[in-house]
């Protein structure tokens, strides 16, 4: 059986938080629950937070690299990027999505680990701002009047390129 190629949005942010550190499940959980701040942006339960790993790890994204004792549990592997799963993560971090629609979940996560890994989010705001500007100028250029669809992606275009703008 052939495993997809394409990361979840899940296993980008559990990959994300590794390179900010190794750490083991319970941890990455925290950091992907809701009131952290990545989590705030794209939060993953502790059940995904393993499956993550699993597939993470037969990429060779992720390697254990050692094992601590669990507080009156078995003891909790802790697991960091490989160079190759560090390398994967810049490249997406700073690619731009293809669609508005994945603004508002793979955008923000990748501004959010970004800002928590200390890196500049200008390579990727200016990416996503010319690969939505003939989005942008049609909706700039479109007549009002349109049907209600028409009308709530011109406004999702105009926003977007508005939020981005406030970026820098």
């Amino acid at each position: 059986m052939e495993r997809r190629a394409e990361l979840s949005l899940s296993e980008w942010a559990v990959l994300g938080v590794l390179v900010d550190r190794p750490r083991h499940g319970y941890d990455i959980a925290t950091a992907l629950s809701s009131d952290a701040v990545v989590g705030r942006a794209w939060r993953v339960s502790r059940q995904l937070v393993y499956r993550a790993l699993e597939r993470l790890e037969a990429l060779a994204l992720v390697e254990p690299r050692r094992t601590e004792p669990g507080a009156g549990a078995p003891p909790r592997t802790v697991y960091g990027p490989t160079r190759r799963g560090r390398a994967m993560l810049h490249r997406w971090l700073d690619s731009p999505v293809d669609h508005l629609r994945d603004v508002r979940s793979a955008l923000l996560l990748k501004l959010v680990l970004l800002e928590a890994l200390g890196r500049s989010r200008q390579t990727l705001v200016t990416a996503q701002r010319a690969a939505f500007a003939p989005l942008t100028a049609d909706a700039r250029a479109a007549r009002h009047g349109d049907d209600v669809v028409r009308t709530w992606r011109r406004q999702s275009a105009l926003a977007v390129d508005r939020f981005l703008a406030s970026l820098g």
